[in-house]
C-alpha cells in the first residue's frame, strides 16, 4: 500500500513540474496492480524512440528482429512487481487483461511460451531487466492500446515470466505518445472492436458460465449504445464419443444460453449476433482453449 501511495505521489509531482504531457499521465493512471503483487521498481520512460514488439522477438547477429515492431516517442512508466503468496502469474496476466478490457483498450498483439521468441531477448534487449530473465516456455506478452479523447494513442505492455527458482515476475509498462503518431494495428476502425471476453462453460442441457461481475459489467457498458452489436462466437471441444456436428450442437445451445442471460441484464436479442464455431478452430492461446463463448462489442 505505502508503494502503492508512493507511486502515485510521484506521478502528482510530475505532473507538477513537467506540464501537459504528464497531467495527461495522471489523467489516465497504469492499470491498478495485481493484489497479490510487490513493486520492485518503477522507472520513468521517455524516449524519442521506444522500441514496442507487436510480434514476436528474434535476435539475428545480435540485433533484434520482428515482423512488426516500432520505435515510437512517448512518455511513461515502467514497472516491475515480483508475484506474491500462493498468486501465480497467469492470474496476474487476467488482472491486467480485466483492467484494460475495462478501460476500453483493444489488444494488438499477444503471445505466450515459447511463441514470444527467447526470455533472454525479452529481458535485456528490450525491457532492460534482466529479473525477467526466465524459462522460455513459462513467459507471456501482450500490448494493447487506445487512443484518448485528444487523439493520443495509449499503450499498455505487460510481460510476465516464472524464473528458474520459481519466483515469478510482472513487468508493465504504460505510455503515451503525441498526437497523430501511428501504431500498428491502432486505427479507428479496430478501435470499435472491443474484446474479446472469454466465457467458459459447462453443462448441456442446462449451463453455467464461468465469468465475473467485472466481466458482465465491461460487456453491458461496451454495449450500452443500442446501435452496439454484440458478437457471441461460440467454442467447443471435440469430444471423444461425440460427431463434429454434435459438438456444434453444443457450442450452439451454451451461446444461446448465454444471450438469454445477456437479454436479462440489459441487452436486448436484437442486438446480438451468435457465430458458431465449434471445435472447427483452434486458436493457438492456452487462454482461449475447451468450451467457451468469446464475446465481442462492435460499436458504430
Amino acid at each position: 500500500m505505502q508503494n502503492k501511495r508512493l507511486s502515485q505521489l510521484l506521478m502528482l509531482f510530475a505532473a507538477f513540474f513537467m506540464g501537459g504531457s504528464a497531467m495527461v499521465s495522471a489523467q489516465m493512471p497504469p492499470p491498478e496492480a495485481f493484489p497479490d503483487s510487490r513493486l520492485e521498481r518503477e522507472v520513468a520512460i521517455s524516449s524519442p524512440g521506444h522500441l514496442v514488439l507487436f510480434s514476436p522477438v528474434r535476435e539475428v547477429n545480435n540485433e533484434i528482429r520482428s515482423a512488426s515492431m516500432a520505435r515510437l516517442p512517448v512518455k511513461g512508466v515502467g514497472q516491475l512487481y515480483e508475484v506474491q503468496g500462493g498468486a501465480n502469474r497467469e492470474e496476474a496476466r487476467d488482472h491486467y487483461l480485466r483492467e484494460l478490457q475495462t478501460r476500453g483498450a483493444q489488444v494488438l498483439f499477444e503471445c505466450t511460451g515459447r511463441n514470444c521468441g527467447r526470455s533472454n531477448v525479452w529481458a535485456n534487449q528490450i525491457f532492460g531487466q534482466s529479473s525477467l530473465y526466465g524459462r522460455d516456455n513459462n513467459q507471456d506478452y501482450l500490448v494493447a492500446g487506445s487512443v484518448d479523447e485528444n487523439g493520443k494513442p495509449w499503450l499498455t505492455l505487460v510481460y510476465t515470466v516464472t524464473r528458474a527458482n520459481q519466483r515469478q515476475y510482472v513487468w508493465v509498462e504504460h505510455l503515451v505518445a503525441p498526437q497523430g503518431t501511428e501504431v500498428p494495428g491502432l486505427g479507428n476502425e479496430s478501435a470499435r472492436i472491443k474484446g474479446p471476453i472469454i466465457v467458459p462453460w459447462q453443462g448441456g442441457i442446462t449451463f453455467r458460465f464461468e465469468w465475473s461481475g467485472a466481466d458482465r459489467r465491461v460487456i453491458n457498458d461496451w454495449a450500452g449504445d443500442e446501435s452496439a452489436r454484440v458478437i457471441l462466437t461460440a467454442y467447443s471441444e471435440l469430444k471423444e464419443d461425440e460427431s463434429f456436428e454434435e459438438s456444434v450442437a453444443r457450442a450452439e445451445e451454451a451461446a444461446k444460453s448465454l444471450a438469454q442471460v445477456l437479454a436479462k441484464s440489459g441487452i436486448s436479442e436484437s442486438q446480438q449476433t451468435i457465430i458458431t464455431v465449434g471445435p472447427a478452430v483452434v486458436i493457438p492461446n492456452p487462454d482461449r482453449q475447451g468450451d467457451r463463448v468469446e464475446v465481442m462489442v462492435i460499436t458504430r
